[in-house]
């Protein structure tokens, strides 16, 4: 089976641009017209009230430290919402469209997503990032209900003479018989189960990177 290589996940970043630092200095700009105004409203200059002075110079230096040690937390990305979904509480046309979305993700071009009677196999149909055509058949199983040899020789049959596939793959949120596997062996089919499909989710890259290298 197809065993996805995993990749570090982008980290959170410190925000830093010219806006930010404006924005700072412009802070920083009214912190000391306030003490300013402080100072000269109580009467004194800041030489004659000079615990008052200090403290709203501290409190300035804080204020400055704070903004610019605060961090901006990233909008949820693509990848992040996939590597969190639930694919077995999924409907199968929420779970084939779940796969389409991952595929794109990774650049494919997604050209069709029809699952149901009369798709002859073809879930997921799409032009890999080298120009492969790409057909994926979903099995939205429960984890007890294996994809059996029976299911992947149907798939077999179609998804060469019919689809065109130059790349072929089943992807189940369950597992695979051993016969399902040798079959898939035997005919360059791609099995990505449940635990494959998880870790290709969260870390990418897809399970067929390599056939496309």
């Amino acid at each position: 089976m197809a065993t996805p290589g995993r990749r570090p996940r982008s980290g959170r970043q410190y925000a830093f641009s010219l806006r930010n630092l404006s924005v700072c200095f412009g802070l920083i700009a009214i912190v000391l017209f306030a003490v300013g105004v402080a100072v000269r409203a109580s009467g004194g200059a800041a030489e004659d009230h000079p615990v008052a002075a200090v403290a709203m110079g501290l409190l300035a230096f804080f204020a400055v430290l704070m903004i610019r040690r605060r961090r901006v937390a990233p909008a949820p990305s693509e990848e992040d919402s996939l590597g969190e979904a639930d694919f077995e509480a999924m409907a199968p046309g929420e779970f084939e469209q779940a796969v389409a979305d991952l595929c794109e993700r990774d650049g494919c071009q997604v050209i069709r997503v029809a699952g149901g009677a009369g798709d002859l196999g073809a879930d997921v149909i799409a032009t890999a990032p080298d120009g492969q055509r790409l057909v994926i058949q979903c099995k939205r199983y429960d984890p007890s209900h294996k994809v059996g040899s029976e299911d992947v020789q149907r798939f077999g049959g179609t998804c060469f003479a019919v689809h065109d596939a130059q790349i072929a793959a089943v992807v189940t949120t369950s597992e695979f018989t051993e016969p399902a596997v040798e079959y898939a062996a035997q005919c360059g089919i791609l099995c990505i189960d449940g635990q494959e499909l998880a870790t290709w989710a969260s870390t990418g890259p897809a399970p067929w990177a390599e056939w496309t290298e």
